[in-house]
């Protein structure tokens, strides 16, 4: 076996962050038709706000120009599962806001209560360079997969 590394001519790294992001779909058409998860589940959910079909209030993108991360557990309604992209309801500061994230805009995954989280890469290719802000602090949890957790990172570098 030779040591020389290959261009490949077929998109591995495309169809395994593909394939990870249907586990999301897939876990969230589990909780269709509920307003709330069952036991202690909850998701957290980042997603990139200027990538293509992100569709949410003009507020949060001024909040969150980069990244913004939403949590998925007592009080949301009319969750929509597509095969590219999920629709929630959520409130934020009493105001409620119906957002449309498509699987592609979704930088991480992670239900903390049971110890799982996937992380993915996203193309800058087709979104907007966010204005400078101030940090965000929101409410996105650490994952980190030294710990022994059930967190997979999928990064696969591609040679230019």
């Amino acid at each position: 076996m030779s040591d020389e590394v290959r261009d490949s001519l077929i998109p591995y790294d495309e169809i395994v962050q593909d394939a990870l992001r249907a586990v999301v779909g897939r876990v969230l058409s589990q909780i269709v038709g509920s307003d709330s998860l069952p036991g202690e589940h909850h998701f957290y959910i980042t997603f990139k706000t200027q990538a293509p079909g992100v569709s949410i209030p003009a507020h949060l993108v001024a909040k969150f120009p980069d990244e913004m991360t939403i949590v998925l557990q007592n009080r949301f309604w009319d969750l929509k599962v597509e095969s590219d992209h999920f629709s929630v309801g959520l409130s934020f500061n009493q105001t409620p806001s119906m957002l449309v994230i498509p699987y592609a805009a979704i930088t991480a995954f992670v239900d903390p209560s049971v110890d799982f989280g996937l992380q993915f890469q996203v193309s800058d290719e087709d979104m907007e360079a966010p204005e400078p802000h101030d940090e965000a602090h929101n409410d996105r949890p650490d994952v980190s997969a030294e710990d022994g957790s059930n967190v997979v990172t999928v990064d696969f570098g591609k040679k230019k």
